[in-house]
């Protein structure tokens, strides 16, 4: 598989990933609070900091859709660049303690976060075509 078919690939499932954790965070957050509007959840998602672990993933999925949408073409090395973070992420390399808690919480408490997490890291761990 070539590292720009990698990388899409990690994207979509980065995708998921973010998604079945924000279902978990939102779950747990209106168990306490209340149930929440869409546009509620989208000004917690972007204000609360209990939800800035989650702007990781999201940062890095727009980053990386930039760049394949860039009608510039890709830089070279990008798109390597943009393995080694969709990595550096999943293997919990970030020093933010905080944020290895909570995703390690999410992927043991959702099923689906723990399988796609899973697809990711073998994805990501396929050698180079």
């Amino acid at each position: 598989m070539q590292n720009a078919e990698k990388l899409k690939n990690a994207r979509n499932l980065l995708l998921k990933l973010h998604k079945s954790m924000l279902d978990l965070e939102r779950g747990m957050y209106e168990g306490l609070n209340g149930p929440l509007t869409p546009a509620q959840f989208v000004n917690i998602l972007m204000e609360d900091e209990d939800f800035a672990w989650l702007r990781k993933f999201s940062m890095l999925i727009v980053e990386i859709d930039e760049m394949f949408a860039s009608k510039e073409g890709i830089p070279d090395g990008m798109i390597d660049a943009n393995l080694d973070k969709v990595r550096e992420l999943v293997e919990m390399k970030e020093p933010d303690e905080y944020f290895r808690a909570k995703y390690q919480f999410s992927i043991q408490r959702s099923p689906d976060a723990a399988g796609l997490h899973s697809q990711l890291k073998n994805l990501l761990s396929e050698p180079p075509a």
